[in-house]
């Protein structure tokens, strides 16, 4: 059985709220959030479980503000930084979604050496980001839904040109949060990821 727990730990001045499963011996994954979720949407999703049970060690976190995180003005990025640090991760698989890829992606530009692959759904942040985009050089996966009304498909289609090596996933009929709509493709098409880069 895979046990999941509720955690806290300091990230420089702020208080940080994760949920965590897998042995932490195994390769880590840290799942961002969106702007109207929080590190339970994982665990009610069932994606914490099924990714712990692949041989992962997973943490959600809940960004400053955001679930059982209080409030902090320290800047996002930052805040992921100095909460890896806190907890000895030093290198992970980054899944940000919507507002948790816009985080993903400018700290995977700012520190490639803490990335070992990223996975982006629904991303925001990508134009204001594209003269960089270039910069990543991890194996990348986007997953979109087709009927995106916050992130259109073209941000996709940046991603996939700026990103040596990227691959897309097209939810069809799917909304923004697509992995809400279609757990099922979501769930087969980060695994089949995740586990190409242990193969």
């Amino acid at each position: 059985m895979t046990e999941i727990t509720s955690n806290k730990s300091k990230a420089g001045s702020c208080e940080i709220h994760f949920l965590s499963t897998g042995s932490p011996d195994n390769p880590t994954v840290v799942l961002l959030h969106g702007m109207k979720f929080q590190a339970a949407t994982w665990q009610e999703l069932g994606t914490l479980k099924r990714i712990a049970e692949e041989g992962f060690h997973v943490i959600a976190m809940e960004m400053p503000g955001f679930g059982l995180s209080p409030t902090c003005s320290v800047e996002q990025n930052k805040v992921l930084e100095t909460f890896l640090q806190e907890i000895g991760q030093q290198k992970i698989i980054l899944i940000g979604p919507s507002m948790g890829g816009r985080i993903a992606l400018e700290f995977t530009i700012n520190h490639p050496e803490r990335i070992s692959a990223l996975i982006l759904v629904g991303a925001v942040g990508v134009e204001e980001n594209r003269n960089n985009l270039s910069l990543i050089d991890v194996p990348t996966l986007m997953i979109w839904g087709s009927e995106d009304q916050i992130s259109p498909l073209t941000n996709c289609e940046i991603l996939l040109s700026s990103i040596s090596g990227s691959k897309k996933i097209i939810i069809e009929g799917a909304p923004h949060p697509c992995y809400l709509d279609n757990p099922e493709t979501w769930h087969t098409e980060l695994m089949n990821f995740l586990n190409s880069l242990t193969n």
